[in-house]
């Protein structure tokens, strides 16, 4: 029985024909069906799909490179779909490069996996009868997007399986290395994508019942006496090249009160201490050495909070990045005055180690909106540099004890309740180089990164299912 139609996107003659010609080869296949590449992705295409496929079971290829199949790998897919119902099936697979190959696993699919850049690898296998279900449901026309609502749709009333074994071969294209991925999402040129993105996940957030409506808390501001206004927080761990920069751009800053700059040293073993230790006749200098226990950037952050020196807010600065002049901290407690938040994010410039600008430049993430910002950023994978919070609510929540994530992770759970305020001027230079701890990652890693934050999306949507029923019930 032939119970698969496949649907391609139609780039070329010569690349679609060795496309067409390895489905064909496969006896499960009931025909392979060309769509236009430059409108792929849209919903009138998903509209398309739905209304030619008629076999019980709908593959999309994603990729206009060549396809090729391990011996029995279409089989497999199908036997998984079956054995187990899901609405979706997708697997890991091997990249071609050239002559050479190799493995490109993929991640298991949660209920938090909302960032749009998932990997689910170029051969998406849908259940016929879940397809057609979800595309009944698109009643918003999305020139980009239309296949991920189409599987944000699907997510709703069936399982997405991932299946771990290799069966297929994608032509690999995009050869950079993890970090100069990192912020395609952010580029100018991609903010009509990132707007129909926005909707398709917010339209998803309120099916499942996880939209929040703008209505925050109001920052009840603490009786506490602190000695200190604000402190710049560095957490360090081995940067020996940066911290010194880090620290005299701190200890740099104009402001109309007092504050002071909390050094967090985690074992450094590269000569860090020494540049830090040159900097401890500055008064407003606070050094703090760590125990050999494990810390991770969350758990240094959560000895700053902590520290008594601690001020009433807390400005992040990464050991490798800089500050943009000497107004950062100023800005960040104005924000915090005018806005009346529990939580400021700034807008940064992308450099290289030698402070030239790198594209896409300034990142002053603009999706994030008073209105919808909390529940888009269940879609996007960061919310923006530099992070200063209200340390009295901080020290409730705490930063958990992880060297990724840490920060994303309490802006979610701040922005649950509280509002998010934003600074649209330039406040931080953010170094890419070679020493960042994501610029070159193996795809083992990434994969564990992604998958720690989906986790803490599906956490965090879980809490906002539930606080929505609770104040349903009010």
């Amino acid at each position: 029985m032939k119970r698969i139609d496949c649907f391609i996107p139609f780039a070329s003659v010569s690349q679609s024909e060795a496309i067409e010609a390895s489905l064909l080869s496969q006896p499960e296949v009931a025909s392979v069906n060309r769509m236009d590449a430059s409108t792929f992705k849209s919903t009138a295409t998903m509209k398309a799909i739905a209304a030619k496929a008629t076999a019980p079971f709908t593959m999309l290829c994603t990729r206009t490179t060549g396809l090729r199949f391990v011996l029995y790998g279409l089989e497999r897919f199908l036997s998984v779909a079956e054995d187990t119902g899901a609405a979706m099936v997708y697997s890991d697979h091997f990249n071609q490069v050239g002559e050479s190959s190799t493995q490109a696993p993929v991640i298991d699919y949660q209920m938090g996996a909302l960032r749009d850049d998932f990997d689910f690898g170029s051969i998406l296998i849908f259940r016929t009868d879940a397809l057609l279900e979800a595309v009944s449901r698109m009643d918003t026309e999305y020139s980009y997007v239309g296949l991920y609502d189409l599987r944000l749709k699907v997510s709703q009333k069936g399982e997405l399986v991932h299946i771990n074994e290799y069966l297929y071969y994608d032509i690999e294209t995009d050869t950079r290395k993890s970090g100069e991925k990192l912020f395609d999402y952010v580029d100018p040129k991609n903010r009509s994508v990132q707007i129909e993105m926005e909707k398709a996940c917010t339209a998803h957030l309120k099916d499942i019942g996880g939209y929040l409506e703008p209505v925050f808390k109001e920052v009840e501001i603490s009786e506490e006496e602190f000695e200190y206004e604000a402190s710049v927080i560095i957490p360090c761990k081995n940067r020996v090249r940066t911290i010194g920069d880090a620290i005299k751009s701190a200890l740099s800053q104009e402001c109309s009160f007092k504050y002071n700059v909390i050094v967090v040293d985690d074992n450094s073993t590269d000569g860090s201490v020494d540049v830090i230790k040159s900097f401890v006749d500055d008064p407003k200098l606070v050094y703090v050495a760590q125990d050999r226990t494990y810390h991770a950037i969350g758990g240094n952050w959560n000895v700053a909070l902590h520290h008594p020196k601690c001020g009433r807010y807390a400005i992040q600065l990464d050991s490798d990045d800089v500050y943009h002049d000497e107004t950062t901290v100023q800005k960040f407690i104005d924000a915090f005055h005018e806005q009346k938040c529990a939580m400021v994010v700034g807008t940064y410039r992308m450099t290289d180690f030698n402070m030239q600008t790198l594209p896409p430049g300034v990142i002053d993430h603009r999706e994030w909106t008073p209105e919808n910002g909390r529940n888009n950023a269940l879609r996007i994978n960061g919310l923006g540099a530099p992070r200063g919070f209200y340390v009295p609510l901080l020290r409730q929540f705490n930063f958990p004890t992880t060297k990724y994530g840490e920060d994303y992770a309490v802006g979610l759970r701040v922005s649950r309740e509280y509002q998010i305020g934003r600074i649209y001027d330039v406040v931080y230079d953010c170094r890419r180089w070679e020493g960042n701890s994501d610029a070159a990652l193996e795809i083992e890693k990434v994969n564990a990164n992604n998958t720690y934050k989906d986790r803490i999306r599906t956490w965090e949507l879980q809490a906002r299912i539930d606080l929505v029923k609770k104040n349903r019930k009010k």
